[in-house]
């Protein structure tokens, strides 16, 4: 198992990259390329994700408990299972996110994007959104 614990990794060029249950806590991913990426079952608690681009990546059962995911592109991201408990994910693009049976408890999804996002299952409770947050058509929150 990968351990970059802490590492600071600001805009650093991972597409493609094959980190599996990897230790990412705490990490600093600021503006980074982690596109197409395999990072199921990966702890990223507190990590930085700030405008890093995450399109596609494989998110399965991981732990983004507490990151800071602001203005993260999470295009098409595979986040079945992932526990997002208290991300701020203000302003990131989930379109077409699979989030089937995720907790996003108390997560900000002020001004995210989720158009076409799927939302069967995940767990909703006391997230904050506001009148810029889009929705998948036909879901009320």
């Amino acid at each position: 198992m990968c351990n970059l614990k802490g590492a600071n990794l600001k805009g650093v060029n991972l597409r493609g990259a094959n980190l599996s249950g990897a230790n990412l806590k705490g990490v600093n991913l600021i503006g980074a390329n982690l596109s197409g990426a395999n990072l199921r079952g990966a702890n990223l608690t507190g990590a930085y994700l700030r405008n890093a681009n995450l399109e596609g990546v494989d998110l399965e059962g991981a732990t983004l408990y507490y990151t800071g995911s602001e203005g993260a592109n999470l295009t098409g991201a595979g986040l079945e299972g992932a526990n997002l408990r208290d991300a701020n994910l203000r302003d990131a693009n989930l379109r077409g996110a699979d989030l089937y049976g995720a907790d996003l408890t108390g997560a900000d999804l002020t001004g995210a994007d989720l158009t076409g996002a799927y939302l069967t299952v995940a767990n909703l409770s006391n997230i904050k959104y506001g009148k810029d947050t889009v929705w998948p058509e036909g879901f009320k929150p």
